[in-house]
């Protein structure tokens, strides 16, 4: 399961949210802890006077004013910089080895803020000392409160130099994680009365709405979400993640493999052989789009491509770590909607 001090670190990769991150991704993944740029600080028309903030964990950070210097997970930071707030440093997927910008990033310019690691397990804390942190920001794959991406080997020296707040997006509707981060972001001075902020929450409820009434109108169709590695391929279950259990809710019909089969996987995931990819059929595949994961256009194995499915062309991505804006969340809906919309029934 996602939860930093229990996955297995392996050459089969690290568990992660609705899925896996691919065969080899801990070895493969790049950058490591370089930096390029300065940082900037932490923007936004912060609010004066004491700054306080209760997390997901129930923990409350106390500070004498917002924080300045705000170090947090590529994703965290990416969904921060839609509403106005900047951070200094980085740590999770930022760059792809070509140096673009990884899909967690969302708009940041990645230029601009220290990374201090690309990869699982990788945080560079002497440079996160240097950035006199005033707070750091993570997600939280699990009900114990464990930062995602934080190092489980450095985590008591990283928690030594400033404090934390963890959002969660375990076992909960992509709504909640959602509004959490929208309170965070307000309270570390975001304009969330903004026409960019304010429309983006209403082009979401309507894109809602949207994915609500194709569900209804079609409930023949079934989704499956997916991830691929060199090895394996992996069919998510909708009980523990927070966009699918979401989409759940509007009434898509998903895939759900046993929880026996989920085992293995944390009750995340079931993982097939190429072989038994079949195993499953469905009329719309969703497809973990993160770096870690081999994209659609890759797979090679005819098992894959004899899907009907793939052969129909009803194979759409699927942000497994959703940056948690309405802003970057609004395509999420929107796409498999249109998808649910538009897909003949194949399976």
């Amino acid at each position: 399961m996602p939860n930093a001090s229990t996955a297995r670190f392996s050459r089969r990769g690290i568990l992660a949210a609705g899925g896996a991150l691919g065969l080899g991704a801990l070895v493969t993944a790049c950058g490591g802890e370089d930096s390029q740029g300065g940082g900037s600080d932490a923007t936004g028309a912060a609010t004066s006077g004491p700054w306080s903030f209760k997390d997901d964990r129930g923990q409350t950070v106390e500070l004498g004013k917002a924080p300045a210097s705000i170090v947090a997970f590529t994703g965290v930071a990416a969904a921060l910089y839609d509403y106005g707030i900047s951070v200094k440093g980085v740590f999770g997927p930022t760059r792809t080895p070509d140096g673009k910008p990884d899909v967690q990033a969302g708009d940041m310019d990645v230029s601009e803020v220290t990374v201090l690691g690309n990869a699982w397990d990788q945080f560079n804390v002497e440079k996160y000392a240097t950035l006199a942190p005033d707070v750091l920001i993570s997600t939280m794959f699990d009900d114990a409160g464990t930062l995602w991406y934080v190092p489980e080997s450095s985590k008591d020296k990283i928690a030594k130099l400033a404090p934390s707040v963890g959002i969660s997006v375990y076992d909960r509707q992509l709504t909640a994680p959602l509004q959490r981060m929208w309170e965070l972001a307000e309270s570390l001075g975001g304009d969330m009365e903004s026409a960019k902020a304010a429309g983006a929450k209403k082009r979401f409820e309507e894109a809602s709405e949207r994915l609500r009434k194709a569900a209804k109108a079609n409930p023949g169709l079934t989704v499956m979400a997916g991830s691929a590695s060199q090895e394996l391929f992996y069919v998510s279950g909708t009980n523990l993640s927070v966009d699918l259990e979401y989409f759940k809710a509007l009434g898509v019909n998903f895939v759900e493999p046993p929880e026996k089969a989920k085992a293995e996987g944390g009750g995340w995931f079931e993982s097939l052989s190429w072989e038994n990819v079949d195993k499953y059929q469905a009329d719309i595949i969703m497809m973990d789009d993160r770096t870690s994961a081999i994209q659609p256009a890759d797979i090679t194995e005819a098992t894959w491509k004899k899907l009907p499915a793939v052969k129909a062309g009803q194979v759409i991505p699927r942000s497994a770590e959703p940056i948690l804006s309405y802003d970057k969340c609004v395509p999420l809906v929107e796409n498999l909607a249109k998808a649910i919309e538009t897909a003949k029934k194949v399976g």
